[in-house]
C-alpha cells in the first residue's frame, strides 16, 4: 500500500510539473515578431545613429569638395586679375616703338605725317614731329568752298574724338574726316595747331610757353615753337584790336591765351620782317599768331564746342579771322586794316567788330537754329494733346 502511495505521489509531481511548463508557454510567433521589430527598430535606430556618424565621416570629404572647388571658386579670382591686367594694359601699352635707334636725319629723310596715335606717340618720345612740316605762308589757305546761311560763314559745331579721346577728326566743309589730330603730337602749320587747341584746349608738344627758350637746347630743334601766354584783349589799351567774343580783357568771361605761328614773315607790318621763324639757331617771332578762348574765369576749361573760339592773326592783332572748325574754314576778316585804320596806330584807328557766324553740326546738317524751331514745333503740339487730355 505503501508502495502504491509513492507511486501515485510521484505521478502527481510529474503531472504538476507538466502543467506548469503549460501555463507558460512560449510567446507566439506574432508577437516574437512584435519584439524583434521593437528591437530592430531600436537596433537600426542605434544603426542609424550610427551611420550617419558614418556617413558624415563619409560625406566629409563631399562637404570638403566645396573645399577643394573653393580653389575653383579662388581661379576665377586668380584669373580675374590676369584679365583685369590685359584690359588694363592693352590700351596703356603701345605698341613697338618702330622709331628706336633711328636718326634725326634717317627720319626726315623720307618724311611722311603720323597715320594714328600710337605713331605720334613714339614720334614724341624721339622728339619727331607728327604733322606737317611744309613751309607755312601768312595767310591761312582757304576752302573753294565754305558753307553760309543767312549771309554768315557755317561754322562746324560738330566735334568728334576716338573713344580714348587722344584722337580728334577733323572734317572739311562737306563733313567728311580729312585729318587726324594727335593728343600731345608736334604740329607748326596753322590748320593743324588751330586744330589742336580748338580739340584739346591746349598747345602742341613741341611748343614753349618761354619765349626765350633756345632751338639748340630743345629736341625739336627746328620745329621748336615758342610762346603760350594770356591775351588780355583790352581795347582800352590797345584800341586798335578788335573785340574778341566774351573776351576777360572787355569784361567777359573767357580768358583767351596766344601762340606763336612760325611763318616766313608778314608783308603788312614793317615792324616784322620777312625772315624764317626757325632757323635751327635762333627764332624770329614775327606777327602771326594764334588766340584762343582757353578756360572761364574760374580757370574751368571749355567744354562746350560752340563756346570755343579760335582766331588767327598775321599782322599783330590788327585783324583777325576765326577757325569755323573745318579744314580750310576761316570767317570773314575783322579788324583795324580792315576798317582802313593805320597799323598798330593807337590814334589812326577803326577796328570794325567781330563778325557773327552761323552754328551748324557739318556732319549731321543740322543747324543750332533748325534743331531749336524742330524741338519747338514737337513741344507745342504736345501741350495742345496734354491740354484736350485734361
Amino acid at each position: 500500500m505503501k508502495k502504491i502511495l509513492v507511486i501515485l505521489g510521484t505521478l502527481l509531481l510529474i503531472c504538476t510539473l507538466l502543467f506548469g511548463c503549460v501555463e507558460q508557454p512560449m510567446p507566439p510567433a506574432e508577437e516574437q515578431s512584435s519584439e524583434l521589430a521593437g528591437q530592430v527598430t531600436t537596433v537600426p535606430e542605434q544603426s542609424d545613429t550610427e551611420l550617419p556618424t558614418d556617413e558624415p565621416t563619409t560625406e566629409d570629404p563631399t562637404t570638403e569638395e566645396p573645399t577643394t572647388e573653393d580653389p575653383t571658386t579662388e581661379e576665377p579670382t586668380t584669373e580675374q586679375p590676369t584679365t583685369e591686367e590685359s584690359t588694363t594694359e592693352t590700351p596703356s601699352e603701345p605698341p613697338e616703338d618702330p622709331y628706336i635707334n633711328m636718326s634725326s636725319a634717317e627720319f626726315y629723310s623720307d618724311y611722311q605725317p603720323a597715320d594714328d596715335y600710337w605713331d605720334s606717340y613714339w614720334r614724341t618720345e624721339h622728339g619727331f614731329m607728327s604733322g606737317s612740316i611744309e613751309p607755312q605762308d601768312q595767310k591761312p589757305t582757304i576752302s573753294e568752298y565754305q558753307p553760309m546761311e543767312d549771309g554768315k560763314f557755317v561754322r562746324n559745331s560738330h566735334a568728334a574724338y576716338s573713344a580714348d579721346g587722344n584722337t580728334y577728326y577733323v572734317v572739311d566743309a562737306y563733313g567728311q574726316v580729312v585729318m587726324e589730330i594727335y593728343k600731345c603730337g608736334a604740329y607748326v602749320s596753322l590748320e593743324e595747331v588751330a586744330a589742336y587747341v580748338f580739340a584739346f584746349g591746349d598747345i602742341p608738344v613741341n611748343y614753349s610757353s618761354n619765349k626765350k627758350t633756345d632751338p639748340e637746347d630743345s629736341i625739336w630743334g627746328q620745329y621748336l615753337r615758342v610762346n603760350h601766354t594770356q591775351f588780355s584783349g583790352d581795347t582800352s589799351r590797345y584800341p586798335y584790336e578788335p573785340e574778341l567774343p566774351n573776351i576777360s580783357g572787355c569784361g567777359g568771361s573767357f580768358k583767351y591765351y596766344e601762340i606763336d605761328i612760325g611763318t616766313t614773315g608778314t608783308d603788312c607790318d614793317p615792324k616784322y620782317r620777312p625772315a624764317l621763324y626757325n632757323n635751327g639757331v635762333s627764332i624770329t617771332r614775327g606777327a602771326a599768331r594764334i588766340v584762343y578762348a582757353r578756360m572761364d574765369l574760374n580757370g574751368n576749361e571749355i567744354i562746350d564746342p560752340d563756346e570755343k573760339f579760335v582766331f588767327y592773326t598775321y599782322n599783330h592783332y590788327n585783324d583777325f579771322q576765326e577757325y569755323l572748325n573745318y579744314y580750310g574754314g576761316w570767317g570773314e576778316m575783322f579788324g583795324n586794316i580792315t576798317g582802313g585804320g593805320a597799323i598798330s596806330s593807337k590814334t589812326n584807328c577803326n577796328p570794325t567788330p567781330y563778325v557773327p557766324v552761323v552754328h551748324r553740326d557739318l556732319v549731321s546738317g543740322v543747324s543750332e537754329q533748325a534743331r531749336a524751331v524742330t524741338l519747338v514745333l514737337y513741344y507745342v503740339p504736345k501741350l495742345d494733346l496734354l491740354g484736350m487730355a485734361a
